[in-house]
């Protein structure tokens, strides 16, 4: 761990010290990992501890996607020391997601689960859009409350994020594939910074913004905000040689840019400011942030001392109080699909009734599995909005690969699963390939939602059976009330095709 910045590393006697109301985010990204535990009193967080160590993980990525053993050793051993800190807080106050590098990780590279079992919590890998928003949300806690839209940079190891936001809503997001580990990379690898390179390293940049600088450019934003290391080293430096009092400003920018070509090697920077650990991805950093101003015609650029964990930490508090964005989002996606309100809902209560029926007998005791059942009743026919033939594949589609607000990449591959799997043969592949937690609760959640819009297939508002169902292992009993099936004979019909199809997945069904 040569290479590692550490700041109040926490120690053996602090591992179970936070308050019972504390909550703890962990920021995996592609240079850094970033813990943080907080209170939150009155909408101001109230910071308990902080911990960073530079991983530098983005540089570890194989061309192949895989992680070079070093680097996943370094990374493992970082997570040892968080993991401890992490024992100390209420498992369901903690939030540990993945930015780009975890992105592009082959799953067989295993360490993920290597990660988890260190942690003893999950990692939620989120998608770029996501990873904006939540950035503008803990950014925009830390500004003064006013009505004027705002541009928030944040730029990473692997990826910069750009948003375009009002009070706590980002508007416009984007998350573009540069970074100051991976720009440093490609440009400044060689250790040499030459006026050439940096004019290569600023196009490159410049090319990944031109398809959203108009949007970004007309999108209205007064006041550009930028959060990270990487713009706080660079508005440090800025600061500390006497180029700009007042933030980041585009001369401050320029003069930055030729000390660093009139130095001419990485290693070799000496800038006020500067530390040994930030040193070899600065360069990258600031040509990323150069070409950021130049193509957004930004003229002065404020730090931010609150990213990514901040907005993890307000989004937690909000999901607390009952304010969670992934319900606006599934509400959105209906309206945007035009299903039927009310069918879907008389599938999602018949649905939840089974899942209370089965929570203990099947181990499906988590706060979150309810609610990813009821989603996906409600979403499970948006398929339709393209054809009718083979829907649940479309809606599948849509939900796997949609820039869904507040959902994570595990939870919008179990949703596509779920609607994937609520009708015709079941997808026992699909299931397999989720994570290994989720692999028995997707696929006996699925089981739950078949059942549920088998019973209102003929669309009725008055058919509501309420039957009984039981569960022992892979052997599952559903009793109608007597007669009920006599009544519905094209229902009695398909719980035994059912049974056909459920065999298949290893489920033995007795309808009665």
């Amino acid at each position: 761990m040569a290479d590692a910045a550490v700041s109040v590393a926490p120690s053996d006697d602090r591992s179970s010290s936070a308050p019972a109301d504390s909550f703890a985010a962990v920021d995996l990204g592609s240079n850094s990992f970033h813990l943080l535990v907080a209170r939150v009193d009155g909408g101001t967080l109230q910071v308990i501890d902080r911990y960073k160590e530079m991983v530098r993980l983005g540089a570890g990525l194989t061309e192949d996607k895989y992680l070079r053993p070093e680097v996943a050793e370094r990374a493992l051993a970082c997570l040892e020391r968080i993991g401890q800190r992490l024992r100390g807080v209420d498992p369901a106050n903690v939030r540990i997601v993945g930015t780009n590098t975890l992105r592009q990780l082959r799953p067989e590279a295993r360490f993920i689960e290597s990660a988890e079992a260190i942690l003893q919590h999950p990692i939620e890998v989120i998608a770029g859009r996501e990873e904006a928003r939540l950035v503008y949300l803990g950014v925009a806690h830390g500004l003064a409350i006013g009505d004027e839209k705002r541009l928030v940079v944040d730029i990473g190891g692997g990826s910069t994020e750009l948003i375009v936001g009002q009070g706590f809503s980002a508007t416009l997001r984007e998350s573009l594939h540069m970074g100051c580990v991976s720009i440093s990379q490609r440009y400044f690898a060689n250790d040499k910074i030459s006026a050439k390179q940096m004019d290569r390293a600023e196009l490159a940049c410049a090319l990944e913004i031109r398809p959203v600088r108009e949007l970004f450019r007309q999108s209205g934003w007064s006041t550009a905000t930028g959060s990270s290391g990487t713009i706080k080293a660079i508005a440090a430096v800025i600061a500390a040689e006497g180029w700009s009092d007042d933030g980041i400003t585009a001369d401050g920018l320029a003069q930055l840019r030729e000390a660093m070509i009139d130095c001419g090697k990485v290693s070799a920077l000496e800038l006020k400011g500067l530390s040994d650990e930030r040193r070899p991805v600065f360069a990258g950093g600031v040509a990323v942030l150069r070409a950021v101003f130049q193509n957004l015609t930004i003229e002065k650029m404020r730090a931010s001392d609150e990213a990514l964990r901040e907005g993890l930490i307000y989004e937690m508090v909000g999901r607390v109080h009952h304010e969670d964005v992934r319900e606006r989002t599934v509400a959105t996606l209906c309206r945007r699909f035009d299903t039927d309100p009310e069918h879907a809902g008389r599938v999602r209560s018949t649905a939840l009734e089974l899942y209370e029926q089965l929570r203990e007998s099947w181990s499906l005791n988590h706060d979150n599995y309810p609610k990813v059942l009821g989603w996906a009743a409600e979403l499970h026919e948006i398929g339709l909005a393209v054809s009718h033939s083979q829907y649940q594949k479309h809606g599948a589609y849509l939900l796997r690969n949609a820039d869904l607000s507040g959902f994570t990449r595990q939870e919008q591959d179990a949703l596509a699963a779920l609607v994937l799997g609520h009708r015709r043969r079941f997808p026992v592949d699909v299931f397999m390939a989720l994570p290994r937690p989720a692999r028995d609760c997707g696929r006996r959640l699925a089981i739950l939602l078949r059942l549920a819009v088998l019973m209102h297939r003929g669309r009725s508002a008055s058919a509501d059976p309420k039957p009984q169902v039981t569960a022992d292992e892979e052997r599952l009993q559903l009793r109608f009330p007597p007669g009920w099936l006599d009544e519905h004979p094209l229902t009695r019909l398909e719980f035994e095709e059912e049974a056909e199809r459920l065999a298949a997945a290893g489920i033995t069904l007795d309808v009665g």
